[in-house]
């Protein structure tokens, strides 16, 4: 015998309905954003949690519930996954902006020790800096970096993904990859 279900699904509009089977039937979807889709359908039709949560793979009904009440709240918005676990990001825009604002500033030889940036260097001047961070470790130095398109070259410098500079009769000239966004997430 099942339990009463605690949060009902809501009526869901046709706008929803069509966006759900669109992203249920998906292969470029996230697998989660599919499994959660085809959940909410399954429930929709009268399927109970329990039964739903077996037909995609899951043991109990009980992440289902959680689902169709965040659904009913949130709307489409509950398919996507919020932070999962594992601690809390600690710099928000505002210090990763402070980050690349220190990235982006050529290292002075006399008060740095160095010509280019390497990730300790860099982790030791925004701590230094009378505005800058005090506890930022090397791996969000890392994190910030690569999200925002650096990468580590071989050369051992931090350089712009899809920049290159050419050396040409008129002088260094900035070249971009057109295609580096393409590239990168390809």
């Amino acid at each position: 015998m099942s339990r009463r279900q605690e949060h009902p699904l809501r009526r869901i509009s046709q706008e929803e309905h069509s966006e759900l089977e669109q992203m249920s039937r998906s292969s470029s979807c996230p697998a989660e954003w599919v499994r959660r889709a085809t959940l909410l359908l399954l429930v929709e039709q009268g399927t109970s949690y329990r039964a739903a949560a077996r037909q995609v793979g899951r043991r109990n009904g009980e992440g289902v519930s959680a689902l169709v009440a965040r659904f009913n709240r949130e709307g489409l918005e509950a398919l996507i996954p919020r932070h999962g676990g594992g601690p809390v990001r600690k710099y928000d825009t505002v210090e990763r902006a402070r980050i690349m604002r220190e990235m982006k500033r050529s290292p002075d030889c006399m008060h740095d020790g160095t010509a280019t940036w390497s990730l300790n260097l860099l982790k030791r001047a925004l701590r230094e800096a009378p505005d800058g961070l005090p506890q930022v470790s090397t791996d969000t130095v890392r994190k910030v970096l690569r999200e925002a398109g650096y990468s580590w070259q071989q050369n051992r410098t931090w350089c712009k993904t899809g920049q290159v500079v050419r050396q040409r009769k008129s002088g260094p000239v900035v070249v971009q990859d057109e295609d580096s966004e393409a590239k990168k997430a390809g």
